[in-house]
């Protein structure tokens, strides 16, 4: 079965040209270049329907980035995506706006997101009237039935978004995204500004709603216990790329990759009496220049350890190694080396 979603070495870059000052100099004889960001680097994801798939990574490693290219907020610069088994490419403008309803995004600050001019009916019932989902006549009703659907009061339809709650604006959000009724939801930190308590309640949301409505999520998060709790299949990135992606019972149990063992060892655990903390070692380099070869080969342990120095010289490939198993290494293919973290 074709996948849902699937993206094929999807790159994104950030450009920032020279102003008027920058390209005199340049002409007189500066070195000055346009500052490029490499926000994501050859991007391989498939998430089948269904799915529920966890994004992790510092801040700053392109999370973000790669969402708003799920749901067609960011094009892509090189690569490709398909929905449906289809390049989006060769869609006509019918079938596009077909995707662009499917697959919504809840972001991560729910109040940034929402307009302070507009009441709660409007915010939540504006794009299905646009979109010919329900009548004008029948969108308070539409909304009304939203609002208990995500657990908030209908009597609150009129009140603006600075009279509620941040765990009440995050429903909110909610809502607004299941307005068009979407397959696919793309969930940006959606819970990293809430109380935990209050994350709890909206993490049960999500999960009801899988099951009631039948939905695809891409959970991009930098907390780790969130993504142990609700996804099937977790994907680490780091620096614009892919480094490991693996079922999440698999990946917590035993991570493969250098980064993604420093970022589990630091995960709480009601297990552990007493540890030791140990951040990850150095600093993520700058995305305007990052290192050559495997991005991590800065602040791995092991790169050294790697022959012919291919770690500083040559981008590992994302390996398939095990099944459904996939991880970005030189060390996984050298002899007599592992990196169990058992």
């Amino acid at each position: 079965m074709a996948a849902l979603l699937e993206l094929r070495a999807v790159s994104k870059r950030f450009e920032k040209k020279l102003d008027v000052a920058g390209r005199l100099a340049q002409k007189l004889g500066a070195s000055l270049r346009p500052e490029v960001v490499h926000a994501v680097d050859s991007v391989n994801l498939n998430i089948n329907k269904g799915e529920v798939v966890g994004l992790v990574g510092e801040s700053g490693c392109g999370k973000s980035t790669l969402g708003r290219i799920v749901v067609g907020l960011h094009q892509p610069s090189a690569g490709t995506k398909h929905w449906r088994g289809k390049p989006v490419s060769d869609m006509n403008a019918g079938e596009k706006r077909a995707m662009q309803l499917e697959a919504q995004m809840i972001f991560q600050d729910p109040y940034a997101s929402l307009n302070p001019r507009y009441r709660i009916e409007d915010i939540v019932g504006e794009a299905p009237v646009v979109h010919g989902i329900v009548s004008a006549n029948d969108k308070r009703d539409y909304v009304a039935g939203l609002m208990t659907k995500v657990g908030l009061d209908p009597a609150l339809i009129d009140r603006f978004p600075h009279q509620f709650s941040g765990g009440q604006r995050a429903r909110v959000g909610i809502a607004r995204a299941l307005a068009v009724k979407p397959t696919f939801l793309v969930c940006d930190e959606a819970v990293a500004a809430l109380d935990v308590s209050i994350q709890a309640q909206v993490l049960n949301l999500f999960i009801e709603l899988r099951e009631e409505l039948d939905l695809t999520y891409l959970f991009i998060s930098h907390d780790l216990g969130v993504v142990n709790h609700l996804s099937d299949r977790v994907v680490v990135m780091y620096l614009g790329r892919v480094v490991e992606e693996g079922p999440t019972e698999d990946v917590f149990a035993n991570p493969q990759h250098p980064y993604t063992q420093a970022l589990l060892k630091e995960v709480p655990s009601l297990n552990v009496r007493k540890k030791d903390f140990a951040a990850v070692a150095g600093e993520i380099p700058s995305p305007l220049n990052p290192p050559s070869g495997c991005h991590f080969h800065p602040r791995c342990p092991h790169a050294a350890s790697v022959a012919g120095g291919r770690c500083q010289t040559v981008a590992p490939p994302l390996r398939q190694i095990a099944p459904l198993r996939h991880v970005a290494c030189h060390l996984l293919s050298e002899p007599h080396q592992t990196t169990s973290s058992k």
